[in-house]
C-alpha cells in the first residue's frame, strides 16, 4: 500500500505502475477467471480515456445559462491539486491529481458535485463503480450515503413536527407503537425526545452499524432496537441521563425511524421520499434496502481495499434512518441548496424558515437538529460525513454563502480522498474556515510506540481496530479497511491523519495500555 507523505507524490503514477506490474504477472501465471484478467486490462485503457475525457469536460461548462470557461479552468485546478487533508510539520509533501490520490489510497470510485451561487455548477465522476467489470462510475451512479442518512431523515422528521405530527420535546414512548424505549432512573428523571434523538444527545447506546451481507437473514426494527438475532449490534438503551452530554448514537436515530413509521403507519422508503426526496427533486435517492435487484445496475460496488469487494457488492442496512440512503452527490446537492434557500426564507417545499433555522442552530456537541454545524454568521455551515462498509461520503454546506460541496467514494479508504477534494475545492472557491491543519508531532521511542500495538474492539459491535509498527510508524487498520498513520501529539494522544478525533489511550494501574477512545466511542483492547 502506497503511503500518503512517504513518497514523492509527483512519482505516484509511475509508482502505482510498478506496484501493478507483479500482481499482473502473478494473475497471467495462475488460475483465475479470464474476467478478472480483462478487468485489470480495462482498468488500464480506462485511466487515459478518462483523464482525456475530464480534460476535454473541462473546457466548458455551463453556469447561470451561458458557457463559462472560468468553471471550467476551475475544475481543472482542483483535480490537480490535492494534498493531504493533514499535515504534520516538517514533512514535505506535493500536490496530485485526483486520479493519483484515487490509486495512492486504493479507492476505485469518487462521485464531486459542487455548490456555487446556489446552485449545482458542476459534478464529475471518477474511476470504476465497479472494477472487476471495468465499469466506469457516472455523476448518476448510486452510493451509499450512510450515516448522511441521518440528516436527511431529520429533514422528514422536522417536517413531521411542523405537520403536528410529533413534537420536539415530547417523551417519545408517547407514540412509539411496537416498541418502547426501557425505562429507568435516567429516562425517569428526563425521558428521551425527539429533540435529543436528533442532536445526538439521548443517552442511548449504539454507535454504528456494520450492515448485513447479501446471504443472512436480516432483523427488523424491534429486533435491533432489542439486539435480538439476527440483529448484530446490542440492544439501545439508555445508560447515560438524556439531555446530560453529546455522544453519537446510530441506535437513537433507529428509534427515530420507528417513531416517524408508527405515527404515519407507512414504510420508511416510502414516508421518506413523500416528506423530503420527492419534494426536494431528490429523484434518483431511496432508502429501499436492500435496493432493489431493478436499480442494482445503477449502484457502485463497495470496496474494503483496492481490490477486496463487499461479499455480494454491499451490505443491506435496515437501520434506514441512520445507514440506508443511496444516492448521488448531485441530489444530495439539491438538498443542501433547499436548506440554504429556506434559511434565507427563499423557498419552503420542506421546511419553513423558522424551522431551517432551528436545524441549523448549534446544540450541545456542535450539532444541530440532524447534521454538524460549524463556524458563524457569513461562514455558518452544516455538514455530515458517511462510512458504510464498503463507503464513504462527505457534505458541507454555507447557510448563507450558497456554496457547497459533497463527495461519494466506494471504498473504506474513500475518507482521506474525500477530504482532500473538499479542501481543494474549499481553497479554489475562497471558503471561509477550512485552513489546512498542521500537526505538530511530539516525539515517540519505539518502545512507546509497541505499548499501543494490539487489537481493538468497539463494545456490542463487531468494529475491531488494530495498530502495528510498520517502518518505524505507527498504523491503524479497520478491519477489511486500509491503514493510516497515527501521530503522536500528546501524552496517550495519536492524531490519525485521516478525518477522524484524536486517538486516546487509557491505562490500567500497572500501565498497560487497555482503552481506545476515539470520540465518545471506546474501543476495548482485545490483545
Amino acid at each position: 500500500m502506497l503511503q500518503r507523505g512517504r513518497v514523492d507524490r509527483r512519482k505516484l503514477s509511475a509508482d502505482y505502475t510498478a506496484f501493478l506490474t507483479p500482481l499482473a504477472d502473478m494473475l497471467l501465471s495462475s488460475p483465475v477467471s479470464d474476467s478478472i484478467m480483462r478487468a485489470h486490462c480495462l482498468r488500464r485503457a480506462f485511466a487515459l480515456g478518462l483523464l482525456l475525457h475530464s480534460v476535454a469536460a473541462c473546457s466548458r461548462a455551463v453556469h447561470g445559462g451561458r458557457v463559462d470557461a472560468d468553471v471550467g479552468a476551475r475544475i481543472a485546478r482542483i483535480e490537480q491539486g490535492l494534498l493531504p487533508s493533514m499535515r504534520v510539520q516538517g514533512r514535505a509533501y506535493a500536490s496530485a491529481s485526483v486520479e493519483q490520490s484515487m490509486r495512492a489510497h486504493g479507492v476505485p470510485a469518487v462521485s464531486v458535485a459542487v455548490i456555487n451561487n446556489g446552485r449545482i455548477e458542476w459534478a464529475r465522476a471518477y474511476g470504476y463503480a465497479d472494477v472487476e467489470s471495468g465499469k466506469a462510475a457516472t455523476t448518476a451512479t448510486l452510493f451509499q450515503a450512510a450515516s448522511i442518512s441521518k440528516p436527511v431523515t431529520a429533514v422528514g422528521a422536522l417536517r413531521l413536527v411542523e405537520q403536528g405530527r410529533l413534537s420536539l420535546d415530547e417523551d417519545v414512548n408517547v407514540k412509539l407503537r411496537a416498541w418502547k424505549v426501557p425505562v429507568n432512573e435516567l429516562t425517569s428523571r428526563q425521558p428521551v425526545t425527539l429533540r435529543l434523538l436528533l442532536t445526538h444527545s439521548s443517552g442511548l447506546t449504539v454507535h454504528g452499524f456494520p450492515g448485513y451481507a447479501s446471504d443472512v437473514a436480516v432483523p427488523t426494527v424491534v429486533q435491533l432496537l432489542d439486539g435480538e438475532k439476527p440483529a448484530n449490534t446490542a440492544a439501545v438503551r439508555a445508560d447515560i441521563e438524556p439531555g446530560s452530554r453529546w455522544r453519537y448514537s446510530g441506535g437513537g436515530t433507529t428509534v427515530m425511524q420507528l417513531l416517524m413509521t408508527d405515527v404515519t403507519g407507512e414504510s420508511f422508503p416510502w414516508l421518506m421520499r413523500r416528506l423530503a426526496l420527492d419534494p426536494i427533486g431528490m429523484k434518483a435517492s431511496t432508502y429501499e434496502q436492500p435496493l432493489p435487484a431493478s436499480r442494482a445496475a445503477e449502484a457502485a460496488t463497495g470496496y474494503r481495499s483496492a481490490t477486496k469487494a463487499v461479499a455480494g457488492r454491499y451490505h443491506t442496512y435496515p437501520e434506514m434512518a441512520a445507514a440506508g440512503l443511496w444516492t448521488t452527490p448531485s441530489d444530495l446537492a439539491r438538498l443542501v441548496i433547499e436548506i440554504q434557500r429556506s434559511f434565507r426564507g427563499e423557498s419552503n417545499k420542506v421546511l419553513t424558515r423558522a424551522m431551517t433555522v432551528a436545524m441549523l442552530m448549534r446544540g450541545v456537541g456542535s450539532h444541530g437538529l440532524g447534521p454538524g454545524i460549524d463556524g458563524s454568521g457569513d461562514s455558518l455551515r452544516f455538514s455530515h460525513g458517511g462510512a458504510n462498509e464498503g463507503f464513504r461520503a462527505t457534505f458541507t454546506g454555507f447557510a448563507t454563502r450558497g456554496q457547497g460541496a459533497v463527495v461519494m467514494t466506494n471504498s473504506d479508504a474513500g475518507g482521506a480522498v474525500a477530504a482532500e477534494i473538499i479542501q481543494a475545492i474549499a481553497r479554489e472557491y475562497g471558503w471561509p474556515g477550512f485552513a489546512q491543519r498542521v500537526i505538530a508531532p511530539v516525539e515517540m521511542t519505539p518502545e512507546t510506540m509497541r505499548e499501543y500495538v494490539g487489537t481493538y474492539l468497539l463494545t456490542g459491535t463487531q468494529i475491531q481496530l488494530s495498530i502495528a509498527v510498520e517502518d518505524g510508524r505507527l498504523m491503524a487498520t479497520q478491519t477489511g479497511g486500509s491503514p493510516f498513520e497515527l501521530v503522536a501529539t500528546g501524552t496517550d494522544v495519536l492524531t490519525p491523519l485521516v478525518d477522524a478525533p484524536p486517538f486516546r489511550f487509557e491505562r490500567d494501574s500497572a500501565g498497560r495500555v487497555t482503552t481506545l477512545v476515539v470520540g465518545t466511542a471506546r474501543l476495548t483492547r482485545t490483545a
